[in-house]
């Protein structure tokens, strides 16, 4: 038996209270793709992470063609023929596309652009890349290194249909060549055609692993779902609460797509990480140039990342609470801002939200990542919005601050306004919403009514036939 290029034996992770990863066991071996399947949270992305250096393991080991490696960085990982991809661009847009790959390289290495970039001119800077193009320089650093060893992380997810096909290709090329791949995606056709083995995650868990040759896409993404009966029970549990009748009168807030959101309505958003919810989120709440909140709504908005779009750490709870709410009576004084108003009102959003913070006047970066949470979503109630507009409100957030949040969002539905949630936790948006709006690809439905998690997650997943 050929052994293990990579080899992760019962690794397990935790971040605080919750368990990322419980006894992992995780193979490539040289010449395959091996595609690393499930739902978001499941527990891929820190895996690879550790495999790479970036974080290290609570327990178990990495093993590179057979010895134990103690990876206490990426550049150690980098040292032994690991390279990876990340979701997101690391690329520096300012710098042309060689300058980005002997960044990449290290001092004094000398591997021509051109000779990974087949057809860019490697003086090109990389903001006049295409997204393809982009993805390709983010490989091209990675193999750069000499890598036998490559981690892809989402990489077709910014690509269009055509795109997705070239680069699959390459990477089937780079594993005829001897090198080895894992793919971590959420699409099912595109592991169904790339890989040679998979192994499926939930809830940090191995569900399979094994050959992917006689495979379905249907038996694949009940291992991501996951079929327990005491899935079952918590999915049927939220369906009376979830699909409670609503009256036709309500006058709509919102629409896209020939979906209208109606005052009192609480939507739920489903989607795989990609797939375009996060550009649906801002064109609801107007915040790009094809925002389509109707005539005249006052919308609000919660960005998933408190710390980079939500809040200023820097500066204080009075302080946040006043950005973006600058023309309030409360504490507008001509053309004065009263700091002594804003703070009693601040003060009084603290005892109302029991947000815990010293003062407030106290540094937002002093608070835990809960009570930022609850400023943010303080402050966007204090505008008195018609559509409040949520992206991932819990992420990150313990049980308790998850419950308090998610309570303010019902509460404010039954106020009238209209909420649209999106989360990457498919039971925390079934168990919340009203009606349910899937995104794949682009393209948005609604769930039927009664829909239960198993035939969201398959529409989320692409597979209209699961019923």
């Amino acid at each position: 038996m050929t052994n293990p290029v990579l080899h992760l034996r019962g690794i397990s992770k935790s971040f605080g209270a919750v368990r990322a990863l419980r006894n992992v066991d995780f193979s490539l071996l040289p010449g395959e793709v091996h595609a690393l399947l499930g739902e978001n949270g499941a527990g891929k992305s820190t895996l690879m992470h550790v495999a790479y250096g970036m974080i290290p393991p609570d327990a178990g080991g990495v093993e590179v063609s057979g010895l134990p490696m103690v990876f206490r960085s990426p550049r150690e990982a980098r040292r032994h023929g690991i390279g990876m991809v990340h979701q997101h661009f690391t690329t520096i847009e300012a710098l042309t596309v060689e300058e980005n790959i002997r960044l990449a390289l290290g001092p004094g290495a000398g591997v021509p652009a051109a000779r990974l970039l087949e057809g860019v001119n490697p003086a090109t800077h990389v903001h006049d890349l295409g997204v393809a193009q982009r993805q390709r320089l983010e490989i091209a650093k990675a193999l750069a290194i000499g890598g036998r060893v490559l981690l892809l992380d989402e990489p077709t997810a910014v690509l269009a249909p055509s795109e997705v096909e070239s680069l699959l290709g390459t990477v089937r090329t780079f594993a005829r060549e001897g090198g080895a791949v894992a793919l971590i995606t959420h699409k099912l056709p595109e592991a169904l055609a790339a890989a040679d083995r998979v192994t499926v995650l939930r809830h940090g868990t191995v569900m399979f692993t094994g050959p992917i040759t006689g495979r379905s896409a249907e038996e694949l993404a009940g291992y991501m779902l996951g079929t327990s009966g005491e899935l079952a029970r918590r999915a049927e549990a939220v369906q009376p609460e979830r699909f409670a009748p609503r009256g036709p009168e309500r006058p709509p807030v919102a629409g896209i797509g020939g979906i209208e959101v109606r005052a009192g309505d609480l939507i739920g958003v489903a989607a795989v990480e990609g797939n375009g919810q996060r550009e649906l989120l801002r064109e609801l709440a107007g915040l790009s140039r094809f925002g389509v909140s109707a005539s005249g709504a006052s919308v609000a908005f919660i960005p998933e990342d408190r710390t980079t779009e939500g809040i200023i750490p820097e500066l204080t709870v009075t302080e946040n609470v006043v950005l973006g709410l600058q023309q309030d009576p409360r504490w507008l004084r001509g053309l004065r801002l009263d700091w002594d108003a804003a703070r009693a009102r601040t003060a009084g959003l603290l005892s109302e939200f029991s947000i815990r913070a010293t003062s407030p006047d106290a540094l937002a970066a002093t608070l835990s990542g809960g009570n930022q949470q609850k400023v943010v979503l303080a402050r966007a109630l204090e505008r008195g919005p018609r559509l409040l507009v949520a992206e991932n409100p819990t992420r990150g957030l313990d049980i308790r601050a998850t419950r308090e949040v998610l309570d303010r969002l019902r509460g404010a539905a039954e106020g009238g306004v209209a909420v649209v949630v999106y989360s990457t936790d498919l039971d925390e948006v079934l168990g919340l919403a009203h009606r349910v709006l899937v995104v794949h690809r682009g393209v948005v439905r609604e769930a039927p009514v009664g829909a239960d998690r198993h035939a969201v997650g398959a529409m989320m997943l692409g597979l209209s036939g699961w019923r």
